[in-house]
């Protein structure tokens, strides 16, 4: 075993690993929950399945420098294998489960990946369809059996055999490992991550150990993390802030990484573990958010006032109480009452009845939704960051807490705003390079270390708080001059239950127009309840209600949008609700769910054109992707609405 002892530096997360099986070693380190039962692992029981996986992969002969792919769902597994494979001195670089196989061959063929760790027979054979344009691919490791017996085992391996293998030849290669492991230090490669591919083909980012250790540190001192928290781990593993909540903290503070059973238990499992420290887009909390909008529509009448009234009460006294501001006693008092009778039983509805630290992140949230939340007496915050910065640019501190900002820089990050607005940082988090693309890493990167993040903002002076407005290259002028972007009408959109996805369109044009999908979940509701008949997503968009509830949405927004000098030229004009959802698969949205917004404007040239010559309503036929691969085209005939808008305020005009 790693001696602790000779662990002078924490520099690395073998020696994070020594460390924690020393100092917490009967403590839970990971628990993965399996046929409706948790199991875990203490730090002490987690050091001996890593090591036994890292002997393991250096007896199959993993080299120093070498890539190991990984492929599945969150389970601690697969967050063991990337300890190992860095103790054997190669670099794991986790993968989106949800890839198709051209996504999947590109990464492998770029890193050059020698080994696949893979979760069962669905990834194995993503692997398996492209392996002919793998040269470089010689294993692949899978941990669930099931469904393999009778494939051709040449190049396969069962995860836990790798481990026996570990076990049998721990002494024989004990010197060897020393020697890898003496090698390595701050500077040495962590991870590589992957970037969404928003632009184009994803780049990879190389993270040193320091890159990651230290923002964990910064970070999570920063918020008071500690050994005796709980995260549920279930964002993807090849997304930053998976790695640096999931590995980064856990490793540096201690605490139990909790793997959800799969996607659809993942609501229960949180009831059941009851995180401390939690993380979710901003998609999460409106789903969520949707969820219970529904619910109480269902409910009995006495139940809706109770709920009603005392979120009203919330919302106006909730986020007081919440940052230690003064509140009136009555107040306090039917605070207290309506916490037994509704947001205690809704928090822990939402399995979030012990967190003492929330976050949300990736996308800009909607007011509405985050002051939802923190009504409730969840410490719900924002946090700023990109895969380049390991994830912490901004985050805000306590009783800080504003839906319209970012926070403060993280501990150990510099801000600065260049001339066009776009925002810069420098921090000990920021990546090393674009893995075989000098070009990019330059462009990103300048020789002073300071990183172009691709968006617009400011910073306040008077508090310091960063406000980002939208990404650098999406921010424009509409023809008459007016500042246009697009984000921010796009999340004002989403904050609607019945609006799943927004995009709008006006750069140099002469009004704003949008393309909306509907949250079949919300509105499907709605027409079960109203006795409306549909069978298909097409067919419900279309429906003439459901457009009239859309259109009445968005003059709502309109209304708010109207209020800011500077961006009231963003009122959306004319509308149009998508035939078909968008999709990842379809290549319009990145995994983590970001809107490709380049790439839907082509695609939907036509339906662009419509929304602005003037068109009633638009004729199309898109192709689309089914969950087995295989293509289809769907046809459509849809309706454009026109929508009120109110005048802009003569002071909204950009200076030229």
């Amino acid at each position: 075993m790693v001696d602790a002892a000779s662990v002078r530096r924490l520099e690395t997360f073998p020696q994070l690993l020594a460390r924690n099986a020393q100092k917490f070693g009967d403590k839970p380190a990971y628990r993965e929950k399996e046929f409706g039962i948790w199991q875990s692992w203490t730090w002490a029981e987690t050091q001996s399945e890593i090591e036994a996986l890292a002997y393991g992969l250096l007896e199959m002969g993993l080299a120093e420098g070498d890539h190991v792919a990984l492929l599945g769902p969150n389970r601690p597994h697969l967050y063991w294998t990337m300890v190992a494979v860095q103790m054997c001195g190669a670099v794991p670089v986790p993968l989106y489960h949800d890839s198709v196989g051209e996504e999947i061959a590109y990464v492998l063929d770029h890193c050059g990946a020698r080994f696949v760790v893979a979760q069962d027979q669905e990834q194995v054979d993503k692997v398996i369809e492209v392996k002919d344009r793998l040269p470089t691919l010689e294993e692949v490791i899978y941990l669930d059996p099931r469904g393999m017996r009778k494939y051709d085992h040449t190049h396969l391996r069962l995860f836990s055999d790798v481990q026996t293998i570990g076990r049998g030849a721990h002494a024989a290669l004990e010197k060897e490992m020393a020697a890898r492991l003496a090698r390595q230090d701050g500077q040495t490669t962590c991870v590589m991550l992957y970037t969404s591919g928003t632009t184009g083909r994803p780049k990879g980012v190389v993270l040193s150990n320091d890159n990651i250790i230290l923002t964990s540190k910064n970070s999570g001192e920063f918020d008071h993390l500690r050994q005796d928290d709980d995260i549920l781990a279930y964002l993807p593993l090849a997304w930053v802030g998976d790695f640096i909540f999931s590995v980064g903290q856990a490793y540096w503070t201690g605490f139990c990484v909790n793997c959800p059973e799969s996607a659809e238990t993942m609501m229960t499992d949180l009831r059941e573990i009851g995180p401390t420290y939690y993380f979710a887009p901003p998609r999460i909390f409106e789903t969520q958010l949707t969820t219970v909008m529904i619910r109480m529509e269902d409910a009995g009448r006495i139940k809706k006032w109770l709920f009603d009234t005392f979120m009203a009460h919330a919302r106006k006294v909730g986020p007081k109480i919440l940052d230690g501001e003064p509140v009136g006693a009555m107040d306090k008092l039917t605070y207290a009452l309506g916490n037994i009778l509704v947001y205690g039983p809704l928090k822990n509805t939402l399995g979030l009845s012990r967190v003492r630290v929330g976050y949300t992140a990736g996308e800009a949230i909607g007011p509405e939704i985050f002051d939802f939340y923190r009504s409730l007496g969840i410490n719900l915050k924002q946090l700023y960051g990109q895969t380049e910065a390991s994830v912490f640019i901004t985050q805000q501190k306590d009783h800080e807490v504003r839906a319209d900002t970012v926070g403060t820089p993280t501990p150990g990050v510099e801000l600065k705003i260049a001339e066009n607005g776009e925002v810069f940082y420098r921090s000990p988090g920021v990546f090393v390079r674009y893995y075989k693309n000098d070009e990019s890493t330059a462009s990103t990167k300048d020789a002073e270390g300071w990183v172009a993040t691709g968006d617009a903002g400011f910073i306040e002076p008077e508090t310091g708080h960063l406000r980002i407005i939208d990404r650098a290259k999406d921010v424009g002028k509409l023809a008459d001059g007016r500042l246009f972007a697009p984000k921010y009408v796009e999340n004002k959109l989403k904050f609607f239950p019945n609006i799943l996805e927004a995009v709008v369109f006006g750069a140099d044009r002469e009004m704003c127009c949008a393309f909306i999908n509907i949250d079949l979940t919300a509105v499907g509701n709605w027409a079960e309840r109203n006795n409306i008949a549909y069978a298909s997503y097409q067919e419900l968009a279309g429906h003439p209600q459901v457009l009239d509830t859309i259109q009445k949405h968005i003059a709502e927004v309109n209304e708010s949008v109207a209020q800011d000098e500077m961006l009231s030229g963003c009122q959306v004009h004319r509308f149009l609700v998508l035939h078909k959802e968008l999709d990842a698969d379809d290549g319009e949205l990145t995994r983590t769910r970001k809107v490709r917004r380049r790439i839907i404007e082509e695609k939907y040239a036509d339906l662009v054109t419509a929304l602005y010559d003037g068109s009633p309503r638009v004729s199309t036929e898109t192709e689309v992707t089914y969950e087995d691969g295989r293509k289809g085209s769907i046809k459509a005939t849809l309706e454009i609405r026109d929508v009120r808008v109110v005048a802009a305020a003569p002071q909204a005009v950009a200076a030229e």
